[in-house]
């Protein structure tokens, strides 16, 4: 924006008349309206006391868009957000702690098939959560489909800075997690234990590896979308797909529907058929994997 657009832009922010503006700078309301036509500049001293007036940045004033400083978040968009990002967190972060139950409930000795049970309780409510928070994303979406960016560069440097944390915390706690693992089964190796203390030790070894995982990848997706919130031009772009890219997320959802229905009846098949319910949730892990890729495929932008 050029100074006469953004002086233009402050005034009427301000709700102040050309007149009521030239009489707080003392100059007449001819001056005021060159200015915003362009026609002319003022002089640094009206310059300086214009930015005082506004309190606004005097390169911004110049040569830059004055009207980012002054957004707000009118829709709500930035509490919406937060919620979905911890709402979408908790819900992986139910799904992969259900698996690490799952194993320290095997590692002690409990029915397999009540610890597949109990699983499945938090694979129930896990899916609920991205259901309900997947309904009002895309309500939010549809009802505000545009969102001016009210976000400073300041905060967007720290958000970003946030992000390399989190993402270092939780690759640094995954790696520590395989190395404990491979500390404890060569631990083991050791050991003079019959195959179902060996079975037990190894349920109860991977449930405490898995709760690492949980962290780690709950710290991962927590990172990841609220460096996507930040991002308002891509917000405005999914939020007003074309023709062309609606039929494709459509066709992803389709697809990923599909995988998780293929992979949940291999699961039962799997479990029932060999008794190995302390592994056949990598089913599950293989299957996130898959749609992952589906989605990053069908979800490119258009040439």
């Amino acid at each position: 924006m050029s100074f006469a657009e953004n002086l233009q832009y402050l005034r009427k922010e301000k709700n102040i008349t050309q007149e009521q503006l030239a009489e707080q700078l003392e100059v007449s309301r001819q001056s005021v309206s060159k200015w915003e036509s362009g026609q002319s500049y003022p002089e640094m001293e009206k310059l300086l006391q214009i930015c005082s007036m506004f309190q606004c940045n005097l390169d911004t004033m110049m040569q830059g868009d004055i009207s980012k400083e002054f957004a707000q978040d009118i829709h709500g968009y930035d509490a919406f957000k937060n919620q979905f990002s911890k709402w979408m967190t908790a819900g992986v972060g139910l799904v992969l702690f259900g698996v690490s139950v799952m194993l320290l409930l095997t590692g002690v000795g409990l029915d397999e098939m009540l610890c597949t049970a109990v699983f499945f309780i938090f694979l129930i409510v896990a899916v609920l959560i991205f259901i309900v928070m997947g309904m009002q994303n895309d309500r939010f979406s549809k009802k505000h489909p545009q969102i001016e960016d009210f976000y400073t560069e300041e905060e967007k440097e720290h958000a970003y800075r946030a992000f390399i944390i989190r993402i270092a915390v939780g690759v640094g706690m995954i790696l520590i997690g395989v190395l404990f693992v491979m500390v404890m089964d060569e631990y083991l190796e050791g050991q003079m234990l019959d195959a179902v203390q060996e079975e037990r030790m190894e349920g109860f070894l991977y449930g405490i590896f898995m709760l690492v995982i949980t962290a780690a990848a709950s710290l991962l997706v927590y990172g990841g979308l609220q460096k996507t919130k930040y991002d308002i031009v891509e917000y405005n772009k999914e939020a007003n797909p074309s023709l062309e890219k609606r039929k494709r997320d459509l066709l992803a959802s389709k697809i990923c529907g599909c995988i998780m229905l293929i992979a949940t009846i291999v699961f039962l098949w799997w479990s029932f058929s060999t008794n190995s319910w302390e592994i056949t949730w990598i089913v599950y892990v293989a299957a996130g994997i898959l749609c992952g890729i589906v989605c990053i495929v069908l979800s490119r932008d258009e040439v």
